[in-house]
């Protein structure tokens, strides 16, 4: 019988007197950074074993087991997250290695902003660029929106570079509409941090795009663009869509052109989530959501962020850049379609990265050619690479999807679990990484494994046969194709059929193993495979996926 259900153990972890003590977000022996659902761990130091973790809300309930924090020879240091957690709340952790037992409080940021001063732009429609230098307290942040019941339009006519340039901290831009900017439609300059950037709308930003071999000058101009080491940013609940330009796509050479956000080598602890990133094929994004720099101990989104409940359409590269660092990155929740790579990770440096219960939709290469790409583009150079990433829970199915799950580079460090892979082309690379990768209890429909041994995964035919019907959502039972002939006896007479089309249990349910933290709301005997787990509540996606998202004056008032 077909085991259905595997526990991947990670360890109870056990209370000792007299254990230590620290704060969080301080740079001691153990501390923590957070955003408004997770909380990232660092313990300098530790011994080199297995780093188990276990957490509660501050002086509520039991203990829960967290998915062990990885632990990276190369700093002497173990790292990982906390995810699905409550925005503003207070959490007990406690960490063990060895013999060696230590625990802290910290608390999940607050996404209630607390307001100082406001103000309010003018109503209807003004061609003057706005530069915000005032900047707000952490306890009262200054709020810039348009007045009540009214819209305000900010169109830089292509006669200012920027609609608005933000050179101040704990800054809220709430329910905006820019346009026309010659170049980025926000600008956020170097070092600013705590800004939000909510409920707004950019349009018909930048220079025109395409391949600079043919002339073109714009080169990710973006609707929102922030500067080196600007960090703790919010982007929430935007509608970024149409950009004056266009990215080339794969037929002139490396796509190059306009981006929704852009983030420079930043400080980290960005939050990006709920935002619907859109465009025609003609004004299509180089990258969604990216920056710089790839190849770095920094880069876009860096350490501490979240990336969530997004919705990307109309890219010729890469529909999430997540390069650099990577500490502790969070990529979860969001439906990504009409791009040429999912979700890009060249490289992570430093780890570990988490792309958990994403739907990768439509991929294409060019306008003309419906090959698709990658699901995860992976790739490394010299120094930089060779981070942990962790791949759990997503759903790719075909027609139209990506070519591959992983780019044809090596993938070092990589962990796979959980995942619907219904794809044509290889798994992976067949070089063996170092260090080793960990492939297991995914489905797989593709010609090629390469190095992912999978001795757990789903067997399936090759997509191109069409051999169980998937859907995003599933169902208990699915059909099946029985290739070749058939005998069926009904009422004592001998029936042929050729190929048919049977009833089956669905794959993906139950065939899971479980990931603490990560899945322990699941249904039924095991995890499901997949984004979706049957029996539960299905993902949102987009402005209206947050609970209470409000409409914004922009599409409320003329």
């Amino acid at each position: 019988m077909r085991r259905v259900f595997e526990y991947i153990r990670i360890g109870l972890l056990l209370a000792a007197s007299g254990a230590a003590v620290f704060a969080q977000d301080g740079e001691g022996p153990l501390y923590t950074r957070s955003t408004y659902e997770c909380i990232s761990v660092y313990w300098n130091g530790a011994p080199q074993s297995d780093c188990l973790i276990e957490y509660k809300e501050a002086g509520v309930g039991d203990w829960k087991e967290g998915f062990p924090l990885t632990y990276d020879p190369r700093d002497g240091q173990a790292r990982g997250s906390l995810v699905g957690l409550k925005p503003g709340a207070a959490y007990d952790i406690r960490v063990r290695a060895g013999d060696e037992t230590h625990t802290l409080q910290a608390r999940t940021r607050n996404d209630r902003f607390p307001i100082g001063e406001t103000t309010e732009l003018k109503a209807g429609v003004s061609h003057e660029a706005l530069r915000v230098t005032q900047s707000g307290r952490e306890d009262a942040y200054q709020l810039i929106q348009p007045p009540e019941g009214a819209k305000s339009v900010i169109d830089a006519v292509n006669q200012f570079d920027h609609c608005i340039v933000i050179d101040a901290d704990y800054v809220i831009l709430r329910g905006l509409e820019v346009k026309n900017a010659a170049t980025h439609a926000i600008v956020i300059e170097k070092g600013r941090h705590d800004i939000v950037i909510e409920d707004c709308h950019a349009v018909f930003w930048g220079r025109i795009g395409g391949s600079p071999s043919y002339g073109a000058e714009g080169c990710i101009d973006s609707a929102v663009y922030a500067k080196n080491g600007a960090g703790r940013l919010t982007i929430q609940r935007n509608l970024f869509e149409n950009p004056r330009g266009g990215s080339n796509d794969w037929d002139t050479g490396h796509p190059n052109g306009p981006q929704a956000v852009s983030l420079i080598d930043s400080s980290g602890g960005n939050v990006i989530r709920y935002n619907e990133i859109r465009s025609s094929e003609d004004h299509g994004f180089n990258d969604g959501i990216g920056g710089a720099s790839n190849f770095s101990t920094e880069g876009s989104p860096n350490r501490d962020s979240d990336i969530y409940g997004n919705i990307i359409a109309n890219v010729w590269d890469d529909a999430i850049e997540s390069e650099g660092a990577n500490m502790n990155v969070r990529i979860w929740g969001n439906y990504i379609e009409k791009t040429f790579q999912h979700v890009a990770t060249a490289c992570t440096s430093k780890g570990p990265l988490y792309i958990f219960r994403n739907v990768f939709g439509e991929s294409r290469h060019t306008h003309r050619d419906s090959l698709g790409g990658a699901m995860i583009k992976v790739g490394e150079r010299g120094e930089f690479g060779g981070g942990r990433k962790y791949i759990f829970h997503n759903t790719a199915l075909q027609p139209g999807g990506a070519y591959t799950v992983f780019s044809g580079h090596t993938n070092p460090n990589t962990v796979t679990r959980n995942n619907i892979f219904d794809c044509p082309g290889r798994f992976v690379s067949s070089e063996e990484p170092d260090p080793p990768s960990d492939y297991d209890y995914d489905l797989f429909t593709g010609s090629e494994r390469g190095a992912a041994r999978e001795p757990h995964g789903v067997r399936a035919e090759p997509a191109f046969l069409h051999s169980y019907a998937l859907e995003f959502y599933p169902s208990p039972v699915t059909t099946k194709i029985v290739w070749g002939r058939q005998t069926l006896d009904v009422n004592g007479k001998t029936l042929y059929f050729t190929d048919p089309v049977t009833e089956v249990r669905n794959p993906v349910i139950d065939a899971g193993v479980r990931l603490a933290n990560f899945n322990d709301d699941y249904a039924g005997a095991a995890p499901d495979l997949g984004a979706f787990e049957s029996d539960r509540p299905p993902l949102r996606f987009g402005r209206r996926a947050q609970p209470d998202a409000p409409r914004a004056p922009w599409e409320r008032y003329p």
